[in-house]
């Protein structure tokens, strides 16, 4: 008799929980936090100093990655209203009903945020805690929370997330920046908006539905596609500033290759906004980020790159 009762119960639970389980990565946006991650070890590579051990890089990768799943998590707290009225997000846990959006989640937010910083302060240094924590802030708070409805300025303001990413992993080594990593930054900075512009200039209609003022809602497509254009050719030039700050020939290639060939698309873009063309420059925005982080990374294990 209390066994009939319970099974059923029991079910539910593991159903639960494996609902759960399966909905995790796509609240907490763990791709992103991966990317983040990673543009925080390149942070670290290209930083001038003495070598942390093997525990502290990883320390340093998760503290990243989970402040980075922590902000992306209240993202879509944050957002379920905009979401539901979006074609590509209204199926998100939040948005769609699968997961139901009480306080419960901003306490696991605020204490998966807390531990990321806490971790970088034990493990690394206060600086380097700071960045950890400014990334998220950046884009919880200032792109989610106060840009995010209100300015086309949105996806530029908050570009300072990977930039902060960055600049965490070389404080892991030396709280000073120099001035090799700080290009670094501003290389990912500038990449943030021609990497989202072309995103949303593929989604004008939804971000038009949803009432986010989007460059490409504001000023059309067409307008967004010269605004990439220039604001890649700003992103170009910067990431080549490394080169006279100890980056050698392996840097080159990736930071050329890849930003020539962004250069390419963005032209095309100019010619054809359709959906098509812009999510291939969004795509492309990737493997040039992709290529300038680890032709950086490899420079310097390679070619033992020189201080700044």
């Amino acid at each position: 008799m209390h066994t009939a009762h319970r099974e059923p119960a029991d079910n539910i639970a593991r159903t639960s929980s494996m609902s759960l389980l399966r909905q995790l990565p796509n609240i907490l946006k763990l791709r992103i936090g991966v990317s983040i991650a990673f543009a925080a070890l390149a942070g670290y590579a290209v930083a001038p100093g003495p070598s942390l051990a093997v525990w502290q890089i990883v320390v340093l990768g998760l503290a990243v990655f989970l402040s980075s799943a922590a902000a992306g998590g209240f993202n879509q707290y944050v957002e379920r209203d905009l979401d539901q009225r979006m074609q590509r997000t209204r199926r998100r846990p939040f948005a769609s009903g699968a997961l139901t959006p009480h306080r419960g989640w901003l306490v696991f937010l605020y204490a998966l945020l807390a531990l990321a910083v806490g971790a970088a302060a034990w493990a690394l240094n206060s600086v380097s805690a700071l960045y950890v924590f400014l990334g998220a802030f950046v884009y919880a708070v200032v792109y989610t929370v106060w840009l995010k409805r209100r300015s086309w300025l949105n996806i530029v303001i908050g570009g300072l997330a990977g930039s902060f990413a960055v600049m965490a992993g070389a404080a892991a080594v030396d709280p000073h920046i120099g001035a090799r990593v700080g290009w670094l930054a501003i290389a990912m900075f500038l990449w943030t908006p021609s990497h989202f512009w072309s995103l949303s200039i593929a989604l004008h209609d939804d971000y038009a539905a949803a009432g986010v003022p989007m460059l490409p809602v504001v000023v059309g497509p067409r307008a967004a596609a010269w605004a990439v254009l220039g604001n890649s050719l700003l992103l170009v030039a910067a990431s080549l500033v490394p080169l006279f700050y100890g980056l050698g020939w392996i840097y080159a290639l990736g930071a050329l290759a890849g930003g020539l060939w962004f250069l390419r698309e963005n032209i095309r873009m100019l010619r054809d906004q359709s959906r098509a063309v812009a999510m291939r420059n969004f795509h492309v925005s990737l493997v040039q980020l992709t290529l300038m982080l680890v032709a950086a990374m490899l420079d310097v294990q390679l070619l033992s790159a020189g201080s700044p």
